[in-house]
């Protein structure tokens, strides 16, 4: 008899751990997704808000404006709009790829609270439309997985990103699967390019799958500098030409930039801050399901699990929110 009750128990308790993996592979994949479309309608409101205010703001300053939303070479009337003034979490652009049906507003950071979000922006790195090497990451499975079918992407396809400096239209023209390790693919560029950053394969953090596109047309030029042309008449000494070219080359030049994490760098590896909240919200529906247990057993059994039910249904979706943090931010 006690063997009966103890291979019951374990049965049971197999069932259980079965059951709860399998909501939070339903959260994985559909909760997560909930979230995201709630923040992708407030991020693109906000983003048009703000485009329309720049544009107008632009229209009504100068009549010689850059035409918006498409590359140039003609010179902007303000500088382009820097990494520095875009807090994280808020949105710098929209991606659309249409082969794969891509159509999210671009958030500023690659932490796992941002990439909830949407896909972001590697900080580090220029702006769609500069100069230099544009990243981007983005989730594959989760949270609307934005970049879930990035894989299916071909040489030549279209990738779209409108700023608040326009619109411009990369080309594919390559796809690669990487090591976590491997970061030559952020380094910085001579030419304007985007690179598309997510997990591989699917469901695992174990590789990148990595796509690149070449921007078809100009980047935005960088601001005009008058300096050097009103020094030149004015020194005639030779020896003060040294010094500034280094101090106007690490102000002016888009592409030299602080460096861009990595594809392993911890704020794409998950939040460890979040495995005592984890443990505090797994405890806590633990105990709603005991005390239903309890109450069912000295009262009615349904009525006191029915009873039970939304309490632990709030503490689990809690508790899964937390261990959600834990993943890798763009699996």
């Amino acid at each position: 008899m006690p063997v009966a009750r103890i291979v019951g128990a374990i049965g049971r308790t197999l069932i259980t751990v079965g059951i709860l993996l399998l909501l939070f592979v339903a959260y994985q994949l559909w909760g997560t997704g909930l979230a995201e479309a709630r923040a992708q309608s407030d991020l693109r409101a906000d983003f048009e808000a703000s485009l329309e205010a720049a544009l107008t703001s632009t229209t009504t300053s100068t009549s010689t404006t850059r035409p918006a939303r498409r590359a140039t070479t003609t010179e902007p009337t303000a500088p382009p709009t820097t990494v520095a003034a875009v807090p994280e979490g808020e949105a710098i652009a929209i991606i659309r790829i249409p082969r794969i049906g891509v159509d999210k507003a671009v958030v500023e950071g690659v932490s796992v609270d941002a990439l909830k979000k949407g896909p972001g922006h590697y900080p580090g790195t220029p702006l769609p439309g500069e100069p230099g090497n544009a990243a981007i990451a983005g989730h594959r499975t989760t949270y609307g997985a934005p970049f879930g079918d990035l894989g299916e992407l071909q040489e030549g396809d279209e990738i779209l990103v409108t700023t608040r400096e326009g619109e411009f239209r990369y080309l594919v023209d390559r796809i690669s699967i990487v090591s976590p390790s491997q970061v030559d693919v952020l380094d910085p560029s001579e030419e304007a390019k985007i690179t598309l950053t997510t997990c591989h394969p699917k469901y695992s953090a174990r590789e990148r799958l990595i796509v690149t596109g070449v921007l078809a047309g100009d980047p935005i030029s960088a601001p005009p500098t008058t300096e050097p042309d009103e020094p030149a008449p004015e020194e005639p000494a030779e020896p003060e030409e040294p010094d500034a070219p280094e101090e106007e080359g690490t102000e002016d030049d888009p592409v030299l930039i602080e460096s861009p994490p990595s594809l392993d760098d911890p704020s794409l590896a998950g939040d460890p801050s979040a495995r005592g909240p984890a443990a505090a919200w797994g405890g806590a529906t633990a105990l709603i399901a005991l005390a239903a247990w309890f109450v069912g057993a000295r009262w009615r059994r349904w009525p006191s699990y029915l009873l039970g039910l939304p309490f632990g249904a709030v503490t689990l979706f809690l508790c899964f929110e937390q261990i959600a943090r834990l993943l890798p931010s763009n699996i």
